[in-house]
Order: C-alpha cells, then structure tokens, then sequence
C-alpha cells in the first residue's frame, strides 16, 4: 500500500510507543508523509501538539472544527497561533448553521438530555471531523489527548488504529505540569480564558471555570453531565454505547 510516496511495511507500523513526543511524531512523518494530520480545538492546552508537530512538518494540516459557538477568546486565540506556528490551517464546519440547527432541534445543548447532547456533538463535530479526514485522505491523525483528562482516555494506546485510520497520541502520558513547563519552555502563549480560571474550554455554553468544589477539570465541562463531545470514541462495530466522547 502507497502512502503518497512512501510504501508502508509491516515493520515500518511497529510504532516506537516508549519514544518521547517528537520521536513519535517523526515515526509518523516517516510512515505517512503527506497523509498525517493533526486536528486542534485552539483550547487551553492546544498550542503544545501545535508546536511538536509543526517542529516535524511545519506545513502539516491542521483539522479545527469550528461549531459556531467558540468563545471569542478561542478564535482570537486560534488566529494568534496560527500566525505564531504559520499554520496550515483547514477550517471544517456542520453544514447546518447554528441558527438552523436551533430552528429544526431546539437548543440541544440546554438541559440534562445526554442524547441531546449526543446529537449537538454529532451535527457541529463528529460530522464535520468525519468530512474533514476523508477530504485531506488523511491515513493517520495526531491528537492532543492525555490520559489524565478523562476516564475514556486512560484506556488509550500512543498508537492505535480503527477503521484504517492510525491515531497518535503523542503527549498522552504527559502531566499537566508537562504541558505547562513545555509551553514556557518554548514561549507558547497560553489562552487567554486560562488566566481567568478556565482548565478546558470548549463551547461557550459547556464550559465555565474551574471551582474549588470541582474533583476533576472535566466537570466544568457541559455542567459535569458528560466528559467528552464525540470526536474520539469509536463509532462503528459496537465499541461505543454512544458519541460520548472527546474534545482537544
């Protein structure tokens, strides 16, 4: 099988998963070439796996789902670093407009209804991540996930593959005071939200900042009913009771 111009063997797919982020990027670089991508939500931890991958392959593409309803800081945040790391930025979005989308299916983010929400994640995100990687032909994507946000999360692998996609996750046994020391190690700018207290920060309507309450920084996420929004849960073959699953 041909990956653009590289011939992917059996024992190029041995994956170095003890190698630090950077070696594990540029495994993948090697392997699948101009069909890697990595995708960003521009949220509080983004610009890390911005930085690494774009260190490997600077013009690689950089998948952003943009619901419609990021924060204003978010996308003033998004323009900042993708001018800083000179992105090779592909902005992806639902086919339904926000405001077509409240017309025909209310406001699905409002209440405590999870299929609700399931179905707000699927038109704004997962529907548009799906598009985006069969557009770019993408073979292999690199995320920004950690082990440590989420339950789901701690079940992952550096390197997997389902349905013929191969996803990487680089820093997903980094610590948060990994992804801060790496940040200012570099002079990456921090979002802006993060000053004010946020530890994630999504949509606008399903996130808020951190209290002294909370016992994990995903409960200030959609009022602690979910932990994800249905980007990196398995969709096909009975792997996953539903599209709860995450943002970057």
């Amino acid at each position: 099988m041909a990956i653009g111009m590289r011939a992917i063997s059996t024992a190029a797919l041995d994956a170095p998963v003890e190698a630090g982020a950077i070696e594990l990027i540029e495994w993948a670089e090697s392997c699948f070439g101009d069909r890697l991508v990595v995708s960003s939500s521009f949220g509080i931890q983004s610009a890390v796996t911005l930085h690494l991958a774009t260190v490997v392959k600077p013009d690689i593409p950089v998948i952003w789902i943009d619901t419609g309803y990021l924060p204003a800081e978010t996308y003033r945040y998004a323009a900042l670093l993708a001018n800083r790391l000179k992105l090779n930025l592909r902005v992806y979005q639902s086919e339904i407009s926000p405001a077509r989308m409240e017309a025909l299916y209310g406001r699905l983010w409002a209440g405590r209804d999870v299929k609700k929400l399931d179905l707000y994640d699927e038109i704004r995100k997962v529907e548009p991540m799906r598009r985006a990687l069969k557009e770019l032909d993408a073979r292999a994507w690199l995320t920004g996930l950690r082990a440590a946000q989420t339950d789901h999360r701690r079940t992952l692998d550096r390197v997997e593959r389902r349905n013929g996609l191969y996803k990487v996750h680089p820093i997903l046994h980094w610590s948060a005071k990994d992804v801060h020391n790496h940040m200012q190690a570099h002079d990456l700018p921090f979002h802006p939200l993060f000053e004010k207290g946020y530890a994630t920060v999504g949509d606008r309507h399903s996130s808020r900042p951190l209290r002294s309450e909370d016992r994990h920084e995903r409960e200030t996420r959609y009022r602690g009913i979910k932990q994800e929004c249905g980007l990196h849960l398995p969709e096909t073959g009975g792997e996953a009771e539903s599209l709860d699953s995450s943002g970057l």
